[in-house]
């Protein structure tokens, strides 16, 4: 027999101490709270920056239009909605194999990379010329950022209790509004002072007769350079994030190994999956397995289609500057109008999710959120005053964005183990709930405009149809309980039988 070959007394010595272990922690110490601070300290901050970046580089195609890409370009409003599709096309068919690799590699290092690439490719969309070639780099985009979004949701789920999630992920979520007013302000500034500036090529070619005939290939307009400069904003980024990041709770190097066994005890305690978890003797379930474990799980079904309804309300972000220039706004006036939007955005999903946190309940706060969309979309049909259209807008679009993460978090809190099929089984809901996208981007052409009574109206729908099934899930969750429903501390058991311990 070799050294490292489990024997039956070993499996027995670690059940025993695995099952001590658990009864013996203590939640709410003095030093699991020191720990968690110092959790929040490394990734919050971090991810947050990176979310920033990811949604600026995604995004910015809806000020590049207004700042002069439409005419330069000369999309249709077909072709751009194209555009839009085509990146959701590939960020849909790479998120689930993207979540996988996570699984199995350092999340700094994954993070990181993907950061980096997509940056550089963002920046590449400033050298398109025509529409075609826009709808290629935004489908290399969205092959990268796959593994952005949904690799960041079961990270974040593998460091912390079920509810103490929706904080976190509130904190990072306001990314997305942070960018999207960001993005209106840097477009403004950039697209003002930086329209018609020489590119590099432009000042290295001296040929005053080929510079002429080549005008409009060697010029930066401004639009190009504000696609330019947040691509390389987030490549420098990504050179820096991959030493800040910390991997796994139980293989992390930052922490000391009394802390690590915190990290792992207060995760198995509330029966969350742990990936990287070296200590508990666990042995994690193949893909395939955990792939087979998702998709038989009634749940990840009914989420996928909550979050297709709040992903698809979401689509409203790309179309943003075109429906406040609607409004009335024009020229730079029409960018820098979208940062209140974004404003109110920010505020609604703090409010939503830390209160989720605080009262532990997920449910009556979506239902809350879409309820509050759905009043404000109808308003914003139905009055002619533009600036009670334009308030009613925050509004709506506040309500969306409070219930797009709160429902992407459901999914972590009622499938949480093992770590495998929760990763796998947030990729799911990721990926279907983003192919509302790809329909979503042929919500608002032009020609509905200026009422656009085509995309209110679905929109109004789906955040409509989000909100009464938040309350079927909450009933069926209820109704059809499973350990990691609830989480209930010491289900020993029920750890040791979806997990594989040390064969004899």
């Amino acid at each position: 027999m070799g050294p490292n070959k489990p024997t039956l007394q070993s499996t027995q010595e670690w059940r025993e101490e695995f099952s001590q272990a658990i009864e013996a922690y203590a939640p709410g110490s003095g030093k699991e709270r020191q720990l968690v601070r110092k959790i929040d300290y490394r990734i919050v901050p971090t991810i947050w920056v990176l979310y920033t970046l990811s949604y600026l580089d995604r995004a910015n195609i809806g000020n590049a239009k207004e700042g002069g890409m439409e005419e330069d370009l000369r999309l249709t409003s077909n072709q751009y909605s194209i555009i839009l599709l085509i990146f959701f096309v590939s960020y849909v068919v790479f998120e689930v194999p993207l979540n996988m690799v996570l699984t199995r590699v350092r999340p700094s290092i994954f993070l990181s990379t993907v950061c980096f690439l997509w940056g550089g490719i963002a920046a590449a969309m400033a050298a398109v010329n025509d529409w075609q070639s826009l709808a290629g780099v935004r489908f290399s985009l969205g092959v990268v950022e796959a593994g952005f979004a949904p690799g960041v949701a079961f990270y974040l789920s593998s460091w912390y209790k079920k509810h103490e999630l929706a904080r976190r992920f509130s904190i990072y979520y306001t990314a997305t509004a942070v960018s999207g007013a960001f993005s209106g302000l840097l477009a403004g500034v950039i697209t003002d002072n930086l329209d018609g500036k020489r590119g590099i090529a432009g000042k290295l070619i001296g040929l005053s007769t080929f510079v002429s005939y080549h005008a409009e290939l060697l010029l930066f307009l401004g639009w190009k350079w504000l696609l330019l400069i947040e691509g390389i904003a987030s490549c420098f980024v990504a050179c820096f994030t991959w030493m800040i990041l910390p991997d796994w709770p139980a293989t992390t190097k930052f922490l000391t190994d009394e802390e690590k066994f915190i990290a792992v005890q207060r995760l198995e305690w509330e029966g969350i999956g742990n990936t990287g978890n070296s200590s508990s003797g666990t042995a994690p379930p193949s893909h395939l397995e955990a792939a087979r474990m998702a998709l038989v799980d009634w749940r990840t079904y009914l989420l996928a289609l909550m979050f297709m309804l709040a992903t698809g309300s979401q689509t409203i972000q790309y179309f943003i500057p075109q429906l406040v220039g609607q409004l009335g706004y024009t020229g730079y006036t029409k960018q820098y109008m979208t940062i209140p939007i974004y404003a109110v955005a920010l505020v609604f999903i703090l409010t939503f999710c830390f209160a989720s946190d605080i009262t532990k309940e997920r449910g009556n706060f979506i239902t809350g959120a879409c309820l509050i969309a759905t009043v404000s979309f109808i308003i914003c049909v139905a009055v002619d005053n533009e600036k009670a259209k334009y308030a009613f807008l925050c509004f709506a679009v506040g309500g969306v964005y409070a219930a797009c993460p709160l429902t992407l978090l459901w999914v972590s809190n009622v499938i949480a183990q093992p770590a495998e099929k929760r990763a796998i089984a947030i990729a799911i809901v990721n990926a279907l709930g983003n192919m509302a996208s790809i329909y979503g981007s042929f919500l608002w052409p032009t020609t509905t405009g200026p009422r656009f009574v085509q995309g209110f109206a679905c929109t109004t729908v789906f955040v409509f149809l989000l909100a009464v099934l938040a309350q079927v899930l909450k009933i069926l969750l209820k109704r059809y309980p499973r350990p990691e429903d609830n989480g209930e501390p010491g289900r020993i058991k029920e750890m040791e039988e979806t997990s594989k311990v040390p064969t004899v």
